[in-house]
């Protein structure tokens, strides 16, 4: 019989924490059963169609919407950040090669490291709200460019250095290429970014409050942050999505290919989501997104999808599986000349932004994040054998 070790203390809950309310937040919410979700009182797919990348950082760290004049200060601020310190620059050639076959989102764990030690991080414990706040600006600002600079090392490139003219969106499809992008992609790709910004208590969201409820650095909360979105099952899909459209390659393979990975118990990547039991708002708009671009991948993906609902709707009934976020947001990205190695690297320079909010918030609570688990193994003691 299993031994509880705090049976007055400890409390049942679902698997993988699903559903269970574990602090108070001002940043946002997800609405599952309505496919709506808000950053602090504002539509955050609102936000994407009317606002720019800037004002709705704005919004997620000061609390309410720039005017012009706070717009203004705010753009020029975060834009003076995005340049690298010296020494960290110096390192990234080496990071580049070391994380190569890794790709930049392995890079970005070891660059954020570096760029919080040399910028002095200090433990958010240990300073004031205005000094964490700055460090959360100094990490968003430069995340782009080290993405950017570790992923055109890797293609014995030179870095593109950041200018400060240009928006966040655009400032960061021109490191990636170096070209100035077309005004229409730079939106698409700025639309997506604020799409991405937050979403609840997400795996990646939730370690980066447990990490600051310890007292860590800003740098040390993102890059546990980080670790958590380069899984599969977290921000790795937009990619994938885009291998399964490859992978069925014309319409009469969609419904032969589907069955078949369904029935073997496949999971389709950009399909389902664990929160939402209704259409993803974020698939909805991205598929808007990609319908003004329009194509041969735009009509496919359209059929694909209207395809897969069904099909799921008949062998799992009352699943409600919907596309997700990924499924368009690698349709529009890869319309947009992303590589596909940077979907999960470019969802990172907007969900950046996000996670420093929540380290921001969590904190002002001084209650370290500290849940219990049940042992299970064979009843103790038991006596050491002699060796």
């Amino acid at each position: 019989m299993p031994i509880d070790r705090a049976a007055s203390t400890s409390v049942d809950v679902p698997r993988g924490l699903a559903g269970v309310v574990v602090t108070d937040t001002a940043l946002g919410d997800v609405r599952g059963l309505e496919g709506f979700y808000h950053y602090r009182q504002y539509s955050a797919v609102e936000l994407a169609q009317t606002r720019g990348f800037e004002d709705v950082w704005y919004l997620m760290i000061h609390g309410g919407l720039p005017d012009v004049a706070q717009r203004s200060a705010f753009t020029a601020r975060t834009a003076g950040l995005r340049r690298l310190p010296e020494d960290v620059r110096a390192a990234l050639p080496a990071v580049a090669a070391a994380t190569g076959r890794s790709g930049p989102l392995a890079g970005l764990r070891t660059a954020l490291s570096l760029l919080g030690a040399a910028k002095g991080f200090r433990p958010v414990y240990d300073i004031d709200a205005d000094r964490r706040r700055e460090d959360t600006f100094t990490a968003s600002a430069a995340v782009p460019t080290l993405l950017t600079a570790l992923y055109r090392l890797g293609r014995g490139l030179e870095p593109v250095e950041p200018r400060e003219d240009l928006p966040h969106a655009a400032n960061y499809l021109y490191m990636l290429t170096g070209t100035e992008p077309d005004p229409e992609r730079a939106r698409a790709v700025e639309q997506y970014l604020i799409s991405t910004i937050d979403h609840g208590f997400n795996a990646s969201t939730f370690t980066a409050r447990v990490i600051a409820a310890t007292g860590a650095d800003v740098a040390a909360a993102l890059v546990g942050a980080v670790g958590a979105l380069s899984g599969p099952l977290h921000g790795g899909a937009p990619s994938r999505a885009l291998d399964t459209l490859d992978a069925i390659g014309t319409p009469d393979r969609i419904d032969s290919w589907i069955r078949a990975r369904v029935l073997a118990g496949d999971r389709i990547m950009g399909f389902g989501h664990p929160v939402y039991r209704t259409e993803d708002p974020r698939s909805r708009m991205l598929r808007g997104i990609a319908e003004r671009f329009g194509g041969p991948l735009v009509d496919f993906a359209i059929e694909v999808e209207r395809r897969v609902v069904a099909i799921l709707a008949e062998l799992k009934p009352g699943r409600d599986l919907h596309t997700n976020v990924e499924f368009y947001a690698g349709v529009v990205m890869e319309l947009c000349g992303l590589p596909r190695e940077m979907f999960t690297p470019t969802f990172a320079t907007a969900r950046v932004v996000g996670w420093s909010a929540n380290i921001l918030e969590q904190a002002e609570d001084p209650k370290i994040i500290r849940p219990a688990a049940r042992y299970v193994g064979p009843e103790p003691p038991v006596a050491v054998p002699a060796a």
